[in-house]
């Protein structure tokens, strides 16, 4: 595990704790600001503040060049679309208003170097004085764009690779050559070596599935020698009846004894079906000085909790459209066990009609904010045994659209960088 830092605080005379000032900003304790506060057998947690907007996700394209089996995009009935530069300027704007200013990750779910104006969007909301990350799947990642990004002021680029031989990365990358996104990734390597000012960060995101999985000891030793230090592990989102096949939780839906981990690890794994032996050979075969990063349950369920609102969040759509969570911007459907589930896509508003910060602060958002936080929702991916747990739309603890309790990124399954 990660070693936690720990810090020596006092009391005032009142008996009142006294916190450094960097703290309180880095996790949003602002004055006014509610906290939940966690108690244990010898101590207490403080959980950061709900209330304070710490990262923007920007997706500034649904388009992709690629057509992977795993994409969400596969299951939508929409049209492609980019962000215009006049709905990023209100984000721009938006970010640079507040205090302390929030990490900007570009994403989403279509291909963000696919954007003609990306390098611009970055070195823009790096210029904002924001600390700012992109995923790529790589395919576009020639000099010319891995120069631009260093110069943009990027602090973090993640690629995402499912495979570490060709003939496993282009059977769920279609229209991708993984030699072509290795090269790529060593002349990133060579690039950030010779840059005299930047510091950016390379991560791996990989999806795991049975048909990729014994991939992960030889592509993290890939990924380290090209440079990455950190690595985000996925199970994949079954949203065919084939990529149902290929799930490694079905045993981890009802059974948290599974694989699972906090935060800020180097290797980063998910709740899925693989044993502590397995991650113990996958250790051996990478070295002993890899941090795995996971936890074992010995009994019953842990309280599901949102991803999105543990990093306080907010997700905006290509056109502008301001949605909790990734897994909302889009309607979108995929497998909870053997039921299709349908996801409607949600959003509390559209940047062109509210600011970002009138959007964030109003009344229904931070209901919603309080109800994940407690997550009293009905627990779908337990029982999976009515009507109601085939969309979002309503579940029989009386909440209505969107309801959380069938999210696998609330139980763990699905990890975002």
């Amino acid at each position: 595990m990660k070693k936690q830092s720990v810090l020596t605080i006092r009391l005032d005379d009142q008996g009142h704790l006294v916190l450094p000032d960097d703290l309180l900003n880095q996790y949003g304790l602002l004055p006014g600001s509610d906290v939940q506060l966690e108690q244990a057998t010898n101590g207490i947690q403080i959980s950061r503040s709900s209330d304070n907007l710490a990262r923007v996700y920007v997706e500034p394209t649904s388009a992709c060049n690629l057509d992977c089996r795993t994409c969400m995009r596969n299951v939508w009935d929409e049209p492609m679309g980019q962000m215009s530069e006049k709905t990023y300027s209100r984000i721009l704007q938006a970010i640079q208003a507040i205090y302390p200013l929030p990490i900007v990750f570009f994403g989403g779910f279509g291909e963000p170097l696919a954007h003609p104006n990306i390098v611009e969007m970055v070195s823009a909301a790096h210029k904002a004085g924001a600390e700012v990350e992109l995923i790529t799947n790589g395919t576009l990642l020639d000099k010319a764009m891995s120069l631009a990004l260093l110069e943009s002021g990027l602090n973090r680029l993640w690629v995402s690779l499912d495979g570490a031989k060709p003939e496993s990365y282009a059977d769920v990358r279609l229209g991708a050559s993984l030699p072509q996104v290795v090269d790529n990734l060593a002349r990133l390597h060579r690039l950030r070596l010779e840059h005299p000012t930047s510091h950016m960060g390379l991560g791996i995101a990989f999806v795991a599935m049975r048909r990729n999985i014994t991939d992960l000891p030889e592509l993290i030793r890939l990924g380290k020698r090209h440079g990455a230090d950190q690595f985000s592990i996925s199970n994949v989102l079954p949203h065919t009846e084939e990529l149902r096949k290929e799930i490694l939780y079905q045993y981890s839906l009802y059974d948290t004894r599974s694989v699972s981990s906090p935060s800020s690890p180097e290797v980063d794994f998910p709740r899925m079906d693989i044993s502590r032996e397995l991650l113990d050979v996958i250790r051996d075969s990478i070295s002993r000085s890899t941090q795995l990063n996971y936890r074992g349950h010995s009994s019953g369920p842990d309280k599901p909790s949102c991803p999105f609102i543990e990093k306080d969040s907010i997700s905006i759509r290509w056109d502008g459209f301001a949605a909790p969570c990734l897994p909302l911007l889009h309607t979108h459907e995929a497998y909870l066990d053997d039921r299709l589930r349908k996801s409607f896509a949600y959003s509390f508003g559209n940047i062109h009609s509210s600011s970002l910060m009138e959007i964030w602060q109003s009344e229904t958002y931070k209901e919603f904010r309080s109800r994940l936080l407690d997550f009293d929702f009905s627990p779908c991916t337990f029982c999976n045994s009515c009507e109601m747990s085939a969309s979002n739309l309503e579940d029989c603890f009386g909440n209505v659209h969107p309801t959380c309790g069938g999210c696998l990124w609330a139980q763990g399954f699905i990890r975002c960088p």
